[in-house]
C-alpha cells in the first residue's frame, strides 16, 4: 500500500492543515467549534492592485474564469444554502480583513464536504469562500451573463474586432458600444462595470488575436494582455480563518490570518504557498515520517504539525486573535 496525499498545496492544502490545528486545539482545550468560515484569495499587493479589475492572474487564467461556473453550498446560521453556478456571483458580499480593509467574498464550491473531514458535527454555519477585491463579482457576473465563458469554438468569430463580438453576443447587427452593452446588461450608462469591460478593449475596433474562436479564449487572450503581472511587482496570497468556539457557558472568537507577498524578481507568493507545502509533504513521506496509507487529506496532526512548522520557519505564517464573546 502506498500514500496518495491530496490537497496539499494553498487551497486547498494550507487552508485545511491551519484550520485543523486550531480546532483540535479547541477539543483539547474542553471546547467545540460552532461556526466556521475560512476564505482564501491570491491578488496583487496593495502596491500592485492598479487595475480597474483589481486582479493579477498568478495561475491559469482561463481556470480562473472556467471557476466562474461551479456551483456552491454551504451553512449560515443554522440555513442549508445552495448557489447555482449561473448565479454564483450574484452571491457576495464583503469581509473585513486585518489592515487590508474590505475584501469582497463568494463562496468557493461545495464547503459542506469538508465538515466530515473535519470533524466538526453540529455547526451553524460552514463556509468557504474566495476573496477578491470589490467590485470582481459584479463584472464577471456580468461577463458571464454576455456570454463570455462559453467554450463552442465559433469560426464566424475569427477576423471580428473586439465590438463586432460583442455585437454578436448581444444580438445586435455589426459593432456594439457601450451604450448597446448598458441597454443589453440594464445598466446605467456610467456603471464602473462598463468602466471595465471599455478598459479590457471589449468596445475597441482593435482585432481579436488569433486564438482558439471561442468566447472564454478570446476574454483569457484579452485579460492576460492587460492583467498580468510586471516585472518587480507582487503578488499577495490571503488566508483567513474565523472560528466561534463554545466552551461550557463561554464562547471565543478566533481569527487566524496569513498574509504572503511575492518576491520581485523571484518566486510569487502563490507558487511559494502552493509548492512547498507539497515539496515539505513530499520530503517528510520519503523520510518515513509520515506513515498513513491509502487516499487522504492532511487534516491529521501528524501530517499537518511538521508541514506548518517548517512553512513558520520558511516565513510563511499565521497571525493569530482571540476575543471572548
Amino acid at each position: 500500500d502506498v500514500l496518495l496525499l491530496n490537497e496539499i498545496g494553498l487551497d486547498p492544502g494550507i487552508d485545511h492543515m491551519s484550520a485543523m490545528q486550531i480546532k483540535d486545539d479547541v477539543v483539547r482545550r474542553g471546547g467545540r467549534i460552532t461556526s466556521f468560515e475560512s476564505c482564501c484569495g491570491g491578488l496583487p499587493a496593495p502596491e500592485a492592485n492598479d487595475n480597474p479589475f483589481g486582479y493579477k492572474f498568478s495561475w491559469s487564467p482561463r481556470g480562473v474564469l472556467l471557476a466562474g461556473r461551479n456551483s456552491a453550498s454551504y451553512r449560515k446560521e443554522g440555513r442549508l444554502v445552495d448557489v447555482p453556478g449561473e448565479k454564483l456571483f450574484q452571491h457576495h458580499w464583503l469581509k473585513k480583513v486585518g489592515r487590508l480593509g474590505d475584501l469582497e467574498v463568494y463562496p468557493n464550491r461545495h464547503s459542506l464536504v469538508y465538515e466530515k473531514w473535519y470533524d466538526m458535527p453540529g455547526t451553524d454555519t460552514f463556509f468557504r469562500g474566495t476573496f477578491r477585491y470589490p467590485g470582481w463579482s459584479e463584472t464577471i457576473d456580468k461577463i458571464i451573463e454576455l456570454g463570455f465563458l462559453g467554450d463552442e469554438e465559433d469560426a464566424s468569430l475569427m477576423g471580428m474586432t473586439c465590438s463586432e463580438m460583442m455585437a454578436k453576443l448581444i444580438g445586435k447587427k455589426e459593432k456594439a458600444n457601450r451604450n448597446d452593452v448598458a441597454d443589453y446588461l440594464h445598466l446605467p450608462a456610467d456603471s464602473p462595470i462598463l468602466d471595465r469591460l471599455q478598459w479590457l478593449g471589449l468596445f475597441s475596433d482593435e482585432k481579436i488575436a488569433n486564438v482558439r474562436p471561442t468566447p472564454i479564449d478570446i476574454l483569457t487572450d484579452l485579460m492576460l494582455q492587460k492583467m498580468s503581472y510586471r516585472p518587480g511587482e507582487r503578488d499577495m496570497v490571503v488566508l483567513q480563518h474565523d472560528f466561534v468556539a463554545q466552551f461550557g457557558e463561554k464562547r471565543e472568537r478566533i481569527c487566524s490570518l496569513l498574509l504572503d507577498y511575492g518576491q520581485p524578481g523571484g518566486d510569487s507568493a502563490m507558487a511559494r504557498t502552493v509548492s512547498l507545502p507539497t515539496a515539505i509533504a513530499a520530503r517528510l513521506i520519503v523520510q518515513g515520517e509520515i506513515d498513513f496509507r491509502g487516499v487522504r487529506i492532511p487534516v491529521d496532526s501528524e501530517i499537518y504539525q511538521p508541514v506548518l512548522q517548517e512553512l513558520k520557519e520558511l516565513g510563511i505564517r499565521f497571525e493569530e486573535s482571540r476575543q471572548t464573546l
